[in-house]
């Protein structure tokens, strides 16, 4: 039943934000991320090298991109709540057709596709948890922050999942297929989640996007990536490197001989603290107005990158895993932050879509590259190494991102 929002109460608000961080948990914490989970067994099965291992989550990231280029036309076409409930549909289709195939043509294929409907649910989510917030103004980061921990909810949901079914599965021909059946029941679940909240979503929230005029799609988007050019290209390199890190390390774990439920442990707490991250840097993000969040947590990532390299120690690796859970999130976070600080309201969603293009592009590049490297001397370690040294570039170019009203 559709609320108003004068009737909205708290209670009510935190059940809708809850209900739409499946949107993030579907699209990302479990379509994006459990990956890194079935590469293993998949390469090892499949005969893959690292290039092609990569190269999976690449093509996810292209159909990620060709999404989000889709949705200012869908938006105003099908409205946010139908594109995130379809999308969540489509998602889960194509999550549980990867374990019927064993081509690496097909599986690149369905890969693209569910990165295509990933990005209509993420994006749809996204906007409606932000008008929900709007109803709700006091609270309107908590609830936003609430819609971005459902990435670190799919993460846990999926190192809980994926184990247990590739151990009872072991003896089955092609046994991973299994785990993706399983992640896809995991998706329907959180997509009966969002059918709830689309349903009860509050007549304001639920309007299509405005329509802008053809002069107005060319030229804000241009007026962001010149002003924001610094942080716009850390920010591609943040893409870069980050992906490359939650495609292959829970393959590095593996190679260092760590057990499978220290593995499900590592993890389980990186999505725990995705979860927790909303809150961690909220300060930083509201006292700076410029790249310096961006490139403080940039830094970090970094640094967790590194650590399972250079130690394969268990406690070492353990906090690799919490560091990086807890900053990943925050980094997107902090380009919406910066967006809000330095753009008047109408020009937010250009902004915001400038970010996520270029973020998009990032990601098509990183798994790709890390597996190449991976393939070459030093393995998976060079690669890991190759992305720190990313982020860190990443971090250099977007301290030097100034606030644009101080400019």
């Amino acid at each position: 039943m559709t609320m108003h929002s004068a009737t909205l109460t708290p209670a009510q608000a935190l059940r809708l934000a809850l209900a739409l961080s499946m949107g993030a948990a579907v699209s990302l914490g479990i379509t994006r991320f459990s990956y890194g989970l079935l590469l293993p067994p998949m390469r090892a099965d499949l005969g893959w090298s690292y290039t092609l291992a990569g190269a999976m989550n690449t093509a996810n990231a292209a159909g990620y991109l060709l999404g989000a280029l889709m949705m200012p036309a869908l938006m105003r076409r099908l409205g946010p709540l139908r594109l995130l409930v379809w999308g969540a549909v489509w998602a889960s289709l194509f999550m549980a057709a990867s374990g019927f195939f064993t081509s690496a043509s097909a599986l690149l294929l369905q890969r693209f596709l569910a990165g295509l409907a990933s990005a209509w649910v993420f994006v749809a989510g996204g906007l409606l948890a932000a008008r929900l917030g709007t109803l709700q103004p006091s609270r309107a980061g908590f609830l936003l922050g609430l819609y971005y921990g459902g990435t670190g909810l799919g993460i846990t949901l999926s190192a809980l999942l994926v184990p247990p079914v590739l151990h009872a599965a072991a003896g089955e021909a092609h046994g991973w297929a299994w785990a993706w059946w399983a992640l896809a029941l995991a998706s329907f679940a959180g997509t009966a989640v969002l059918g709830y909240a689309a349903h009860a979503m509050p007549s304001e929230a639920r309007a299509p996007a405005a329509p802008a005029s053809a002069h107005e799609a060319a030229a804000q988007p241009a007026r962001a990536v010149r002003r924001f050019g610094w942080a716009l290209a850390g920010y591609a390199l943040f893409g870069t490197g980050y992906i490359g890190y939650m495609t292959f390390v829970i393959a590095l774990l593996r190679e260092q001989g760590a057990s499978p439920a220290n593995i499900t442990m590592f993890y389980a707490l990186l999505g725990v603290a995705c979860v927790a991250s909303a809150r961690l840097w909220a300060g930083l993000l509201d006292r700076f107005h410029g790249g310096q969040p961006q490139a403080v947590l940039n830094a970090l990532l970094g640094m967790a990158t590194l650590l399972p390299v250079l130690s394969a120690a268990w406690p070492v690796t353990l906090v690799s895993g919490l560091l990086f859970g807890a900053v990943f999130l925050s980094v997107v976070a902090s380009t919406t932050a910066l967006v809000r600080h330095n753009l008047p309201a109408e020009q937010w969603a250009t902004g915001i879509s400038a970010f996520t293009i270029i973020f998009a592009l990032g990601q098509i590049v990183g798994p790709t590259v890390t597996g190449w490297i991976s393939d070459g001397p030093g393995g998976l370690a060079r690669g890991l190494v190759a992305s720190a040294i990313t982020l860190w570039a990443g971090a250099a170019l977007a301290s030097r991102q100034r606030p644009l009203l101080l400019t």
